[in-house]
This record gives structure tokens, sequence and C-alpha cells, in this order.
């Protein structure tokens, strides 16, 4: 009888055992959870053929998608292809690749190329874990292809892709004064606007995939509240700088605040 007994509570902390192994979160799960995903928004564009076999590897073999937020031009890179209709507003979560290979660092600062290749492994595993060895390998390569050629325009790794609803993305607001917004951006000099300057870094240290920096002059439209709202150039330094962090005194014409077109110096100093 007391041997029965003790194999009935042998079998009951067994079983507690197994459930509480079974209850718990596996390493992979563990580890996609910690993940902190970067997410965008911006208006979908769909280019139908990009000049490489690269480029259309970026969506699965599919049309080539973009994202668009104002300054900044997102290039989508999708583990299967996805449906976008273009013009939508999305908002797409995932591993901003240029931002994520900056994070890990390079101890030869860039000496050696940019980017390096485990860095764009751990990028694509980061993001999509899990996938078979040739997936991953293949995944792997293309983007690193692709930052190499353009290392200042952003790749997106999404994770998921939502669409935004009218209440998300904010009813447009009347105009209320239809002159004020008729008057075209208005050219000011470099050294004028720099003299309206509020705040923004205007020195940088150079990016990992130009140790040497330097400086550039980059022509751009700022909006009528002082903000940077358009950039105008295919320099890829200009394109790397931060320009959601500069504000400006905003100009005024005929008693209305307008947008500026006007050209703004930034130095890159050299990475040691």
């Amino acid at each position: 009888m007391y041997r029965n007994v003790y194999v009935f509570y042998f079998l009951l902390l067994t079983l507690a055992g197994l459930g509480g192994c079974s209850s718990g979160p596996s390493a992979k799960e563990s580890k996609k959870a910690g993940t902190v995903l970067d997410k965008i928004q911006g208006k979908a564009e769909q280019v139908p053929a990009e000049s490489t076999a690269t480029d259309a590897a970026l969506n699965a073999g599919g049309p080539s998608v973009y994202l668009s937020d104002g300054l900044r031009r997102y290039r989508l890179f999708f583990k299967t292809a996805l449906p976008v209709e273009p013009g939508k507003e999305y908002i797409a979560e995932g591993i901003y690749a240029q931002k994520a290979i900056d994070e890990i660092g390079d101890p030869d600062q860039g000496k050696n190329g940019y980017p390096l290749q485990p860095s764009c492994d751990r990028v694509v595993r980061t993001a999509w874990p899990g996938e078979a060895f040739d997936a991953t390998d293949s995944q792997v390569s293309v983007l690193c292809t692709r930052v190499k050629r353009y290392p200042a325009r952003p790749v997106f790794l999404v994770t998921r892709l939502l669409p935004v609803t009218s209440k998300e993305s904010g009813a447009a607001e009347p105009k209320k004064n239809a002159e004020a917004e008729d008057i075209r951006e208005v050219p000011v000099a470099a050294d004028k606007q720099r003299a309206l300057l509020i705040e923004g870094p205007t020195v940088l240290t150079a990016p990992l995939w130009a140790p040497e920096g330097g400086t550039v002059r980059c022509k751009l439209v700022i909006d009528k509240e002082g903000k940077i709202s358009e950039l105008e150039t295919g320099v890829q330094l200009c394109e790397s700088v931060p320009w959601s962090q500069f504000r400006y005194k905003p100009t005024a014409k005929g008693g209305h605040p307008v947008k500026v077109e006007t050209e703004v110096e930034v130095r890159f100093e050299p990475r040691k």
C-alpha cells in the first residue's frame, strides 16, 4: 500500500515538472521576444522593374517596394512577397539594416569594407530567426550587396506590414489661406539660412562606409514651420544626416510663412 502511494506521488511530481517545462517559452521564442523592432510609417511606392536581379530579390522576386516618410525612402526587404497598394500608407515593423549594422560596430572602423558579412548575417537572423541555412545565406548575400551599393539608402527588413487607417493617419486640416498655400518655395542663400538655424548637428562623425569624412552641401526644402521636409540631392553623405533634428526660424513673405529652398553645409569628421 505504502509503495503504491510513493509511486503515485512520484508520478505527480514528474507530471508537474514536465508541465513546467512545456509552459515556458523556447529559447528561440525568448530571443525573439527580447528583440526590439524598429517601426516606420509612410506611403508605399512600387517599382515594377529595378535594374538588377538583386533589387528584385529584395521582395522575393516581386516588384520593388519603397516606403517614404518624407525625408527618407526606405527600401522594404520581404522574406516572402507581399501585396502592397501604391500610394497607400503603411506601418512597417522590423529591422532598419544600416542602423543595426552600425550599432553592431566594426573594430576596423570601415577600413576593410562596409558592411561586414557577419554584420549582415546577424541582422538577417535577428529579423527572421529559424530560417533554413540556404535561405538565410541567400538573404544575407542580397542584403550585403544592396547596402554596399547604397550604404546611406535605408533597407528595412520587414517582419510585419499593416495598412494605416484614416484614424491613425489623421484627417487633413482645411486650408486656411489658399493664397499663402500657392506660394512656391522661396530660394534663400546658404549663408543667410545658416543664421536662422535654431538647432541641428552640422558637424558629425563620418559613417563607417565613408571613414575619411568630408564636407558636403545638401540641397533641401524647409517647410513653413522651420523643419526640413524634402531632401533634393543624390549625395549619400547628405542622405545620412539626421535631418529630423534640424529646426530653423521660419521665413515669411508677404506676412505669411513660406517654404524655403536652400543649401545646408554639413561637415563629417574623419573616423579615428
